[in-house]
C-alpha cells in the first residue's frame, strides 16, 4: 500500500487491500418467500413472533434486534492523535463506526427499486425504456443518504444471495479479489425479463476532511425481451468530516447510460453541493439519440425523486428561471464566502424540495424510511431485511454467505465486544490463509465468477459462471 492508502485505512477503518468503497419506492411490499419452514427468526430479538403466512409469503422483519450503538463517545481524531509516529496501517478503528452489513449486502440494495427494471421491460418504446433505466440507476444510490456507517469489508470468497419472489428477482455476489478488492454480482428476473450484473472496485481517496470513493467497474442491465443492453458507472460518493464534525454525504459526477442496441444515451449530472448547498443532491440530465438529438430532459434529487419532460418545455422554464436568478445575484455577491481554513465542512441545510416543472412526468420516488430508521443506522425497510436469518436457513445457504459472519451478527444483536473479537479473529484467519497459499505457491480460485471482458464495452469485468442456485456448495472455502 502507498502512504495515501495507509492513511485512508487508519482514518476510515477501511482496509484498502480488502475493502469496498462504498454505496426506495412507493407501493412496494417488503415481503418475501419462506425459504424454510419456520415461524421465528434467528435474530429478531424483541420483535417477537412472525405474522401469519399469506399465500406462502411471510413479511420480513421491520426492526433490527438491537438499536444502533452510539458513536458520540468515539471520534477518529481522538484515536489518531494517540498514534502519532506509529504506522497508520496498523491502527484498528472501533467497530462502532461500522454498520451491521457486509459490502456485498450494500450492493444488493441496488435491487430495492427493481420494479423500475420490470417496468422498463414492459415499455414498447426505447425512449420510455431508457427513462425507467435512468430512474433505476439513480434509485440505486438513494439508500446511501445519511448512511455514514461503514459496511464490513467482505472476506475473500465471501458470498451473499437473495431471492425475492415478491419483487421478481434473485441475486448472488462474491468477493472475488483481495488485491485489489473487487466485489462481483449477478441478478436475474424470475420471469426471465432481465439480467443485471457487474463488478465494483472503487478508488478511495482521502482529502484531509473528507473521503472520496471514485467508482470503478461497469454495471450492465440486459432487457432480454428487447435484446437490449445498458451500461453505466455509478457517481462518486464523498463522506465529509471524517476527522471531526457531523458526517454528511454527497454524490457527484457524470453518469452516462448507453443503450448498445439503439445508440441512445442518457447523460446524468449529479451536482456537487456548491456554495450555500444550493445544488445538494440535485440530478439533471437528458436522453439523446445516436445523432445526439435531445429527446427528453430529466431532473430531481437522488434522495427524493426524479422527473422528466419535453426538452422545449424544460428550456422555456429554465430561461425564465435564469432571469429570476439574475435578480438574486447581487444579494448572493454580498454574502461572505466560506474560508478555506474552516475546521469542518459545514453541513448544508436541506433546500426546498424539487420544484416540479408543469407538464413533467414522475419517473421515480424514494420509499419512505421506517420511523425507527435513525436507530437502525438509517436503514431503509428493504435494508433492514438483508441480514435476516431464519431458523434453518443456514442449511440452505452457502457456508460463505455473510449472514453467517459472526462479527456482523454480533453487532446486529448489540454485542459489540463479541463483534470486535470475531472481526479480529476472521481477519487473522484470512491473513493466515493468504500466508498458507504463498507457502504452497497456490493462487486463489473464485467459485461463482471468472475474470473476463464486458461483452458490450470490452472493459475488464467479472462474469457469472452459473450454477450457484443448483446449491452444490461442496468445496466452498472455510472463511468463518
Amino acid at each position: 500500500m502507498n502512504g495515501e492508502e495507509e492513511f485512508f485505512d487508519a482514518v476510515t477503518g477501511f482496509d484498502s487491500d480488502n475493502s469496498s468503497g462504498e454505496f426506495s419506492e412507493a407501493n412496494q411490499r417488503v415481503t418475501g418467500v419462506i425459504h424454510v419452514d419456520t415461524s421465528k427468526s434467528n435474530g429478531i430479538g424483541k420483535v417477537g413472533e412472525r405474522p401469519p403466512q399469506e399465500n406462502g409469503i411471510q413479511k420480513h422483519r421491520t426492526s433490527l434486534p438491537a438499536p444502533m450503538f452510539t458513536r458520540s463517545d468515539f471520534s477518529v481524531w481522538s484515536i489518531l492523535k494517540k498514534c502519532i509516529g506509529l504506522e497508520l496501517s496498523k491502527i484498528t478503528m472501533p467497530i462502532a463506526f461500522n454498520e451491521p452489513l457486509s459490502f456485498l449486502q450494500r450492493i444488493t440494495e441496488y435491487m430495492e427499486h427493481v420494479y423500475l427494471v420490470h417496468k422498463a421491460s414492459c415499455q414498447p418504446q426505447p425512449l420510455e425504456r431508457m427513462q425507467s433505466v435512468a430512474a433505476f440507476a439513480v434509485s440505486a444510490v438513494a439508500s446511501q443518504w445519511e448512511r455514514t456507517g461503514k459496511p464490513f469489508n467482505p472476506l475473500l470468497g465471501e458470498t451473499y444471495e437473495l431471492t425475492r419472489e415478491d419483487l421478481g428477482f434473485r441475486f448472488i455476489s462474491e468477493q472475488v479479489s483481495h488485491h485489489p478488492p473487487v466485489s462481483a454480482f449477478y441478478s436475474e428476473g424470475l420471469h426471465q425479463d432481465f439480467l443485471f450484473h457487474g463488478s465494483i472496485y472503487p478508488k478511495l481517496k482521502f482529502w484531509g476532511k473528507s473521503v472520496e470513493a471514485e467508482p470503478r467497474g461497469t454495471i450492465t442491465l440486459e432487457l432480454l425481451k428487447h435484446n437490449e443492453a445498458y451500461t453505466w458507472t455509478n457517481p462518486t460518493c464523498c463522506v465529509h468530516n471524517v476527522i471531526i464534525g457531523k458526517l454528511w454525504i454527497e454524490q457527484y459526477g457524470t453518469v452516462e447510460i448507453v443503450n448498445h442496441r439503439t445508440g441512445d444515451k442518457c447523460v446524468l449530472h449529479f451536482k456537487p453541493c456548491g456554495l450555500f448547498g444550493k445544488e445538494l443532491h440535485k440530478v439533471e440530465g437528458y436522453i439523446q439519440d445516436k445523432n445526439k438529438k435531445k429527446l427528453f430532459m430529466i431532473y430531481g434529487k437522488w434522495t427524493e425523486c426524479l422527473w422528466g419532460l419535453d426538452p422545449a418545455a424544460y428550456e422555456s422554464f429554465k430561461k425564465q428561471e435564469r432571469r429570476t436568478d439574475s435578480l438574486r445575484k447581487t444579494k448572493l455577491d454580498d454574502c461572505p464566502e466560506k474560508a478555506d481554513g474552516d475546521v469542518v465542512d459545514a453541513v448544508p441545510e436541506a433546500q426546498e424540495t424539487v420544484q416540479v416543472i408543469p407538464g413533467s412526468k414522475l419517473l421515480w420516488r424514494v420509499n419512505t424510511r421506517p420511523p425507527n430508521s435513525a436507530q437502525m443506522y438509517n436503514f431503509t425497510s428493504f435494508t433492514v431485511s438483508l441480514n435476516e436469518l431464519e431458523t434453518g436457513m443456514e442449511k440452505i445457504l452457502a457456508p460463505t454467505d455473510c449472514r453467517l459472519r459472526p462479527d456482523i451478527r454480533g453487532m446486529e444483536n448489540g454485542n459489540m465486544d463479541l463483534a470486535s473479537q470475531e472481526k479480529e479473529r476472521l481477519e487473522e484467519k484470512q491473513r493466515e490463509a493468504r500466508r498458507e497459499r504463498a507457502r504452497e505457491e497456490a493462487e486463489w480460485q473464485t467459485r461463482w465468477f471468472h475474470r473476463g471482458s464486458n461483452p458490450y464495452t470490452g472493459t475488464p469485468d467479472w462474469l457469472y459462471v452459473g450454477g450457484y442456485f443448483e446449491r452444490d456448495f461442496s468445496g466452498c472455502p472455510d472463511i468463518y
